[in-house]
């Protein structure tokens, strides 16, 4: 049971686990008529990922195949045009919406530039929702470049991303021995949903510009992060063996748990730091994260019954604290992002 395992390091420390993800098959938390028995052993994989190290793959997620090679397509024929036609949808276009394309190297982690550039995007909402009347960050209609099926094929992978998210968080209440809705019912009834299209190029950094990392090492900000990657690879993860490739596995996602999952479960579920390599494969890479995060105006609280695991403050990649905050979800994440664009967020966010 959850409340008889406090370490970490007492579950499957023994096994593969430890030094590879595990693939987890979560056909039956999208499947309505899935008998209990295969729903729980769904649960209880993803309860001793969560407990080694915060990262698994997930098979059988729903995601149809054409629709991901379909974005793949159209992504890469938006980043092969010229760095100056890009720009003529940059992301001070998208204001407060926080939505729009960033040249190479212009996404900073921990204050060093990231070797990749980038499209932002999130749900797409009209000026009449009630959270872009009230001029709310991070809300508001896409900055979608003129590049022929972008913006559909963007907003289909994103209610297909919605689904699967909503799914796997009812898998992860279960895993924690909650009702399969405590998420819903508590902070994702309007989830926030940022989602990137990412190209990391092959050719390499400027001497002169001190890029070290395709992107730095970082924890995501929120509750659960949906990745797609290529074919080339470069995702690193963090265990307490040290770091590990997660390597493309055809026809899976990578999915890992952020900094508001931690701080719900106490500690008992950790936000792992995870880092891309410089990409030298000769080919540009392509990956598309999607964040899944508590609804802006949400508070995040922690889950009662929970054991209350030892603070990591002093080990975290950023020094700081999860279970410090105390606020709206948006303050959180709004401190986090500020500093990825330093200047566009004093001009916009502040």
């Amino acid at each position: 049971r959850v409340h008889g395992d406090a370490s970490p390091f007492a579950i499957l420390m023994d096994s593969s686990l430890a030094s590879s993800l595990p693939v987890i098959d979560v056909a039956p938390l999208r499947d309505a008529a899935a008998s209990p028995d295969a729903v729980a052993s769904v649960a209880a994989q993803i309860r001793a990922a969560c407990r080694v190290h915060g990262f698994f793959y997930i098979s059988n997620h729903g995601i149809p195949a054409e629709l991901i090679s379909r974005l793949e397509r159209i992504s890469r024929e938006f980043f092969t045009q010229p760095e100056e036609w890009k720009l003529q949808w940059p992301m001070s276009l998208g204001g407060k919406a926080w939505r729009g394309y960033f040249r190479t190297g212009g996404e900073l982690t921990s204050g060093r530039p990231d070797w990749k550039e980038g499209l932002y995007l999130g749900s797409e909402l009209g000026p009449e929702h009630p959270l872009v009347k009230s001029g709310t960050p991070l809300h508001g209609p896409n900055v979608f470049p003129d590049t022929p099926g972008l913006r559909e094929t963007v907003l289909e992978y994103m209610a297909a991303g919605r689904r699967l998210g909503d799914a796997v968080m009812r898998g992860i209440a279960q895993s924690l021995e909650l009702p399969p809705d405590y998420f819903e019912r508590s902070c994702t009834a309007d989830p926030l949903l940022l989602f990137r299209i990412f190209s990391y190029p092959t050719r390499p950094a400027p001497a002169d510009s001190d890029v070290q990392w395709g992107v730095g090492e970082h924890s995501d900000y929120g509750l659960l992060t949906l990745l797609y990657q290529d074919s080339i690879g470069g995702l690193q993860v963090k265990t307490p063996g040290g770091w590990i490739e997660a390597p493309p596995i055809e026809g899976t996602l990578v999915c890992n748990i952020g900094d508001m999952l931690d701080r719900m479960t106490r500690g008992f579920y950790r936000s792992t730091p995870h880092r891309v390599r410089l990409n030298r494969s000769g080919h540009d890479r392509l990956s598309f994260p999607l964040f899944y995060d508590p609804g802006f105006e949400a508070h995040v609280k922690p889950i009662d019954g929970l054991p209350q695991c030892e603070d990591d403050w002093g080990a975290r990649w950023d020094g700081a604290s999860v279970h410090a905050f105390d606020g709206p979800y948006g303050d959180y994440v709004l401190a986090k992002v500020g500093k990825v664009f330093p200047e566009l967020g004093d001009a916009v966010l502040s």
